[in-house]
């Protein structure tokens, strides 16, 4: 069946008989939308609609399919390479399951992966910049951890927040605040992942939360809720939260 996709992408890409919009695109038009994808895709699993991951997986396939024919169309490389590369990938990075029975591990074998593709020798080589932010902090937290640079317990991790918080509200400018609030963050994921928690999962949990007891205040207070007090929306939200625990 990818082959009946790739053809529909062939046909869409056609400079003379294709769609305006799909040949018009380049690798950074579509980047955007290989991302949003990938996330409706998480979406589907965290709301457990599997008629939506069906068609979320789709659309995830459609991107890669995209983006190897642009490939092709500039003799770089084409879907099979993809195929291909990705199988190869999978066998060599599983030897316990494909070859004598021996693994290094994991992070052993992409490691050193990384070491033949680049000269960057750095712990830190490879951890994508495009990642969300929260995300990226935490995969360059756990790279430095192997070498040894880490709090040695959960406690001066919760410690360093306190640190940081500090410096928030000592800072005189706009300028040193914006810095300091990362550095704020950084800790609060190193924290969360020192106590085994997923941070991007957290956040995304509380969004969950906030959404469905924000929506629940303006079903209780109606068309009066944005001419209400603060007080009185708080009020509201204390009864959203005991309505939502039962």
């Amino acid at each position: 069946m990818i082959e009946r996709l790739h053809a529909i992408m062939a046909r869409l890409r056609d400079p003379e008989t294709g769609c305006p919009w799909d040949v018009e695109q380049d690798f950074a038009t579509i980047a955007p939308y290989t991302i949003e994808e990938a996330y409706e895709v998480a979406d589907a699993i965290e709301r457990g609609d599997m008629d939506a991951l069906r068609d979320e997986l789709g659309d995830l396939q459609l991107q890669v399919v995209f983006h190897a024919r642009m490939a092709e169309e500039r003799g770089l490389f084409d879907l099979r390479d993809v195929l291909d590369t990705i199988c190869a990938k999978m066998i060599r990075r599983h030897p316990h399951v494909f070859g004598d029975g021996q693994s290094p591990g994991w992070e052993e074998i992409k490691a050193s992966e990384r070491a033949g593709k680049s000269a960057d020798s750095s712990a830190l080589a490879g951890v994508t910049v495009a990642l969300p932010a929260l995300l990226r902090a935490e995969k360059l937290q756990k790279r430095a951890a192997r070498t040894g640079f880490d709090w040695p317990e959960a406690e001066s991790a919760r410690e360093k927040i306190d640190e940081e918080m500090a410096e928030v509200l000592a800072a005189e400018d706009d300028a040193h605040r914006f810095e300091e609030m990362g550095d704020l963050l950084f800790a609060v994921v190193n924290w969360s992942r020192k106590l085994g928690i997923d941070p991007e999962a957290a956040l995304r949990a509380a969004n969950g939360k906030f959404e469905r007891r924000f929506r629940a205040m303006e079903a209780i207070a109606g068309e009066a809720f944005t001419s209400l007090d603060l007080d009185a929306q708080e009020a509201l939200w204390v009864q959203a939260k005991q309505a939502e625990r039962g």
